[in-house]
């Protein structure tokens, strides 16, 4: 398993209580192709166990698709502390990041890395 395999594997299995809908590519399993599908654990079980994972793609919204509400709500759950010097610093916590996987946020950056598709726009979320 590649590096970037780990790493959507990762990835998708974070996501799996929030019904991320993805994209299989032809030929994965059984020759069938998806495309907007929800991915639930049978289905990422069968695709990893016939090594057909690279083909899979999730449909992300980018950290920049935020809307100024979002933003605001997602702040509320991160955790800030203030240090002697005065500087703020924000953490993310348990929450923060269940949040971004329940609205569907690229945090890891996979759209970039081409292993994710960006779903701004597409009205799937």
């Amino acid at each position: 398993m590649t590096q970037e395999e780990k790493l959507l594997l990762k990835d998708l299995c974070a996501r799996l209580p929030y019904e991320v809908i993805v994209s299989c590519a032809e030929g994965t399993v059984m020759g069938v192709h998806w495309d907007k599908v929800k991915l639930d654990a049978s289905l990422l079980f069968e695709l990893q166990n016939n090594d057909a994972l690279s083909n899979v793609k999730p449909y992300l919204r980018p950290m920049s698709s935020m809307t100024a509400a979002e933003v605001l709500e997602y702040i509320s759950l991160k955790e800030s502390i203030v240090a002697s010097d005065g500087i703020t610093y924000s953490f993310e916590t348990y929450k923060s990041i269940d949040w971004l996987n329940a609205h569907y946020f690229d945090y890891r950056g996979l759209i970039e890395k081409g292993l994710a598709i960006d779903a701004t726009g597409l009205g799937i979320y």
